[in-house]
Parts: structure tokens; sequence; C-alpha cells
């Protein structure tokens, strides 16, 4: 063992001194390497990236909810929209009905949005999503407040002029100033500000999820129709009651709609669930086609280093002649030109996690990436490999080479 662990030792000073003498190859050897690693570490940033902002995302939309609405979200197959668009609109009043006839859900709200611009003085935010909400909204769905308070009962009763703000809406109209108690204009209405809501950051990496105004929903109701594009959401207490509980809503609406029991129904049930699936499939083709240029890459770099040791051992011929002579096992040889490939798959793969950390940070302008320490030692480790899998072929070579003609070679 302790023979072993001194091999080591002085493979390991041999490789960075004949990496040394030959810098400008070992530049190009580790090239590749560090080629391989960026591509590596670039796929798991950016797999990693995806994973958090699903993550992130699917608590935007509510744990442990389903939502009841005309349309269902379109996700593979078959999309029968001329189907859906002669079904019957939803209605406010369902949210009581489904409270009582839904005793597993623990709450139930509704809630109605537009794009509408809103305006303070002379600044204003366009596109806004402007939502009309039940006082229920709050617990079905992700937001929490920052600043101020929610709703009262009693506000939407008397359908009340009071706004909550997303964060980007409050950052773009009230830059330097407290929003709490100010006016904002929507739709030539005034609408007195009662909270900020904390920052969600973006749905998926791409719809501004702070982009948004909250609204009594009896308000939303005079400056808009309530007759279409409602959408009830049903929270239940945990994933074990949502799964029975999506029978149990499914039954209250066809009881509800009064459907017959041969009667298709004439609503959809919605869930964080379907993303989940769609984004399963993505993920697969994703991670498949990064394997695969990872793959590709690292054998690419791996060839280089192999080309590059079975020179290395050519030139050394008589080296190892020598040290053989002088009572150097095969062994000690193997372990001595396998260290350098090591050694030279570590250097470039250092190299490359160090360039991946500027990767990381430009592909997370355009889309999203993180990256971990998980990721930076996985990608030493596949250096490791790397260093093995192609070195051991010409260590080998080095190893089993006769110490007689060794010593003859010119």
């Amino acid at each position: 063992m302790n023979r072993l662990f001194i091999s080591l030792q002085e493979g390991t000073k041999i490789a960075f001194s004949a990496i040394w003498t030959n810098k400008t190859r070992a530049i190009l050897t580790t090239t590749c390497i560090v080629i391989g690693i960026v591509s590596v570490t670039a796929m798991n940033t950016i797999s990693d990236g995806i994973d958090r902002a699903f993550e992130d995302s699917m608590d935007m939309l509510g744990r442990n909810v389903v939502y009841v609405e005309k349309w269902p979200w379109g996700f593979g197959g078959e999309y029968r929209w001329w189907e859906y668009r002669n079904r019957r609109e939803m209605e406010l009043s369902y949210v009581e009905r489904l409270k009582n006839l839904t005793p597993s859900a623990s709450e139930v709200s509704a809630s109605a949005s537009r794009r509408v611009p809103i305006r303070y003085q002379d600044r204003s935010a366009d596109g806004v999503s402007l939502s009309g909400v039940t006082e229920g909204y709050f617990r079905t769905s992700a937001v929490n407040i920052q600043d101020g308070r929610i709703f009262t009962g009693d506000e939407i009763q008397r359908v009340a002029r009071v706004t909550i703000l997303g964060a980007t809406v409050a950052d773009v109209l009230f830059p330097n100033e407290d929003p709490l108690g100010k006016h904002v204009q929507v739709r030539g209405q005034r609408f007195t500000v009662i909270g900020v809501l904390e920052k969600r950051g973006n749905f998926l990496g791409l719809e501004d999820f702070d982009n948004m105004v909250l609204i009594p929903i009896t308000s939303f109701g005079t400056m808009y129709s309530l007759r279409w594009g409602i959408q009830i959401a049903v929270q239940f207490p945990d994933d074990e009651t949502l799964a029975e509980g999506e029978y149990e809503v499914i039954g209250a609406m066809r009881q509800i709609r009064q459907l017959d029991p041969l009667d298709d129904d004439d609503f959809a049930i919605n869930k964080a669930g379907l993303f989940e699936q769609e984004f399963q499939g993505m993920k697969v083709a994703i991670y498949g086609i990064g394997i695969f240029l990872t793959g590709l890459a690292l054998f690419v770099g791996g060839i280089g280093v192999m080309n590059i040791m079975f020179v290395s051992v050519k030139e050394r011929t008589r080296e190892i002649g020598i040290r053989k002579a002088v009572g150097a096992k095969s062994w000690e040889i193997l372990l001595q030109f396998l260290m350098e490939a090591i050694v030279i798959c570590i250097i470039g793969g250092v190299i490359g996690v160090l360039l991946s950390i500027g990767v990381t940070h430009l592909l997370n302008q355009f889309f999203v990436a993180y990256m971990d320490w998980t990721t930076v030692m996985n990608a030493i480790l596949i250096c490791a490999f790397v260093g093995i899998l192609f070195g051991y072929l010409p260590s080998s070579r080095a190893a089993k080479s006769d110490p007689i003609e060794s010593l003859r070679y010119e």
C-alpha cells in the first residue's frame, strides 16, 4: 500500500513535469476536454435550471388545486376547439354551490382576467393582467402580500374600488415612492392601492406573473361582463385528498350543470399535473439531445488524449526501459502514464468548469440555467473517468514494453 501511494505521488509529479515540458501539445489536448466539459456542464445547468424554474412555476399555480374552466389546457393529442367553444360558460354562483357539494375541499375561489393598461399620474404600465378575484383567491393561489393587506369580504360585497399591485406594476408606477394609499386609473376608474404582492418571477421562464393587478371580482364585473372567462379554483388539503377530490368536483359540476348520466362533461378540469406530464416528455427529449452532444464532445476529447498519450509513450520509450531496468514494475509504468492522462483531463475539466460559470451566467440572461456544486463535482469525476478510459490503452502498451528493446530505442 505504501509503494502504491509513493507511485501515485511520483506518477503525478512526472505527469506535471511532462505536461510542462510539452505545453503546446498539452494545451491542444486539454482544449478538446474543455469543450467537452463546457458541453456537459451547460447541459446540466440548463436541465437544473429548467427543473428549478418548473418547480417555481408549479408553485405559482397553487398546490393541490384543480381548475374548473370552459377550455382545457392544450397539451398533446387532438385539441377539439370546435367542441369546446360551444360549451356553457362558468358562472360566479358555482363557487358557493361547489363549496356545498365538495366537502373535502378546503377552499373554492373564482377569478376572471383581462389585459389592460394601468396608469398613475404620467406613468403607465401596459399589458397588465387585471384579475377580478373572490376572497378565497388568496388561499387557492400562491400569491402572498409583501406590503399592505388583502380585500375584506365587506369590500367585495360593496364593490369597493381597491386594488393590490403585482411587484412589476408597483416598480413601474411607483419607482421611488410607497404605493399604499395612492390612486391608480383602471379604464378611467380610480382604485386605491391597499397592497403589493411578493415578487414571484416568470412562469416557465416566459410570462411575468408579477405584471398583474388584483381587484374585487364585483368591481371587475362593473367594468367587464362576467358572462365569460371565469376560472374556478378548488383547493384540497393534501395530495391524497386531491386525487379523490377531483372526482368529487367532476360529480358536483355534473350535478350543477344538470347533465344526464350519458352526457359528456361540458367543462374542463385542469391541474398542474398536466404541465408535469408535458414537462417530463420535454425533459427526456432535452436530455437525449444533450447526452448525445456531450458524449460526442467527450469522445472527441478522449480520442485526442489517447493519441497524445501514444505519442508521449513513443517519445519516452528509452525512459520506460531505464525505469524497468532499475526495478520498476509494469503496474508502476502503467500508473505513471495513466496519471498523466488523468491530470491532463482534470486540468481541462477545471478550465472547462471556470468557463462554464460564465456560460451559465450568459445562458441565464436568455433562458434558465443553474449551477451547483454537484455539477462541478460531476464534471471533475467525468474528466477522471475519461482520463482512465482513454489513457489505459497507451499506458498498458508502455507497461508491456520489453525493457531491452526499450533501452535500444533511439
